[in-house]
């Protein structure tokens, strides 16, 4: 009887216990689902009285050219543009309303801006983060065209600001077209050959201050170092010309003198033709 007794309670017992657990199991089910559904309200809430909040500042960040602090474009430019391309004010715009994906490609039309990022912070501010464009020269052509090349070939105005320190190229060079890199027979693709060959030279880097292409194709240089005319004729078998120049600049100017020669020549295969003053 005892037993039995005993097997009767243990049971009621056990059964009770499942009960009790399942309902601790259900109650934190129901409190982790309204958690959860409190922390989505307070959050859609938040985002939507983000949205409706206006812009409160436009913070400018230009990052400099490589030759220190000057630029081709200033804050006050950027804020501008945005100015007149926008029919509202940015500024008073609710951020719900801002498209900062427009923003950027409407900077990135300036010449003088390679890349523009955008972002909207936690304040409420909108932030942008200006790339220059690099220059490698500045072409002064025969018909008075005026403009600087950057390293991607793209083709940049003259700025307000200041005269980039970048080697200058005059002479017979054809008119800039947007695809001139992929044209063989360019003559301004091969400017951009010669440029690049010098900018990947630390000799050639600093020492060229000019360039001059005639109508035949045949490029004269002018260096900052002397007054000599530097006659390489075209780009054909550009590297052995070059070397042998360096050659003779290290070698054998100490001992000839700068002012000896009127000009020197390595358009010829092997050969290096001096004219003395």
């Amino acid at each position: 009887m005892y037993i039995i007794l005993n097997s009767f309670l243990s049971g009621k017992n056990t059964e009770g216990v499942s009960e009790n657990k399942s309902y601790k199991l259900d109650k934190a089910k129901l409190y982790w689902t309204i958690g959860i559904a409190v922390v989505g309200i307070i959050a859609a809430a938040a985002v939507m009285r983000k949205k409706r909040n206006e812009v409160k500042e436009i913070k400018v960040e230009i990052n400099h050219l490589s030759d220190g602090e000057n630029d081709f474009i200033k804050e006050k430019d950027i804020k501008e543009i945005i100015r007149r391309s926008f029919d509202e004010n940015v500024a008073e715009q609710r951020l719900g309303q801002l498209d900062v994906q427009r923003v950027e490609k409407v900077l990135e039309q300036d010449p003088f801006i390679q890349n523009a990022e955008t972002y909207v912070d936690i304040a409420g501010n909108l932030n942008i983060k200006i790339t220059q464009r690099e220059p490698i020269c500045r072409i002064i052509d025969n018909n008075g065209l005026n403009y600087y090349l950057d390293k991607n070939g793209v083709k940049m105005p003259p700025s307000k600001y200041f005269s980039a320190r970048v080697p200058i190229v005059t002479g017979a060079i054809p008119p800039h077209i947007p695809d001139f890199l992929t044209k063989k027979n360019h003559g301004l693709r091969n400017v951009y050959i010669l440029l690049d060959y010098f900018n990947n030279d630390a000799f050639y880097k600093i020492f060229i201050q000019q360039i001059h292409m005639d109508a035949s194709g045949e490029f004269t240089l002018i260096p900052i170092l002397g007054d000599q005319k530097l006659r390489i004729g075209t780009i054909d078998d550009l590297d052995d010309k070059m070397k042998r120049l360096k050659i003779f600049y290290e070698e054998a100017m100490p001992y000839e003198g700068w002012k000896k020669y009127n000009s020197i020549s390595v358009k010829y295969r092997g050969q290096i033709v001096c004219k003395k003053r």
